[in-house]
């Protein structure tokens, strides 16, 4: 997860405290070689005590230091990074800066920061297509910083709800899967969905529809991860 900063401090990645000791025993270097490396080869003043901590949790490097950390101890920075959840993180563990990504993917450097900042995507299809190719983005990560992942649920919520077989073409056109295998993946929600809408019957005599409702909109308000977690068997 995202290290969060008092405002006006260095934004810092989500750091593998033990990833980087590994690589440094590894090594056979002392926290003191590391700090000489980041200084020798970065310009950068990090004391030997500030590694330790670093390794033991006790703080995180900023952007910076990771980049210098990690050209230290002879590894990408990804190496030294937790899996990535956010663009930014995503672009760190590639071990590419902003500017040359927004390059990379014929953005303006500009545009690309305020996305990574949060904002909304106003790239084009080729632009999603070379932001995933740069970054090694499965799919639901791109389709989730391109803001697409929202229409996706609503296709979905669509197909369990009513007739899955009219959501085939719209999204396969966001999910580039065998027409088949979206039909079995939806025919599969859709069932699933009317199995949770089923009512139950009480040893009472009476129904279950206020169970069934609510199991049907649990079912919905996480159809996404569902569809996904499908995705991947």
């Amino acid at each position: 997860m995202p290290v969060t900063t008092p405002a006006g401090e260095p934004r810092r990645p989500p750091f593998d405290a033990e990833a980087a000791r590994r690589h440094r025993e590894a090594l056979g270097m002392t926290p003191a070689h590391v700090a000489y490396g980041i200084w020798a080869a970065y310009g950068l003043r990090i004391a030997p005590a500030t590694v330790t901590d670093w390794e033991r949790g006790e703080g995180t490097p900023t952007e910076g230091e990771l980049t210098a950390l990690a050209g230290a101890l002879w590894c990408a920075p990804g190496d030294l990074l937790g899996a990535p959840d956010t663009l930014r993180e995503y672009r760190l563990a590639a071990g590419l800066a902003a500017d040359a990504l927004a390059l990379a993917i014929g953005m303006e450097q500009g545009a690309y920061e305020r996305l990574e900042a949060g904002g909304s995507w106003q790239g084009t299809d080729r632009q999603a297509t070379a932001l995933a190719g740069a970054l090694g983005l499965p799919l639901p990560a791109l389709l989730r910083f391109t803001g697409r992942d929202g229409k996706l649920a609503a296709l979905l919520t669509s197909a369990a709800t009513t007739r899955w077989q009219a959501y085939v073409r719209p999204v396969g056109r966001l999910v580039p899967l065998p027409k088949e295998r979206i039909q079995r993946l939806l025919q599969a929600l859709h069932a699933d969905y009317q199995a949770a809408m089923a009512p139950t019957l009480r040893w009472g005599g009476g129904d279950g529809t206020g169970e069934s409702g609510e199991a049907g909109r649990a079912f919905l308000d996480g159809i996404l991860a569902a569809f996904w977690e499908r995705v991947e068997r």
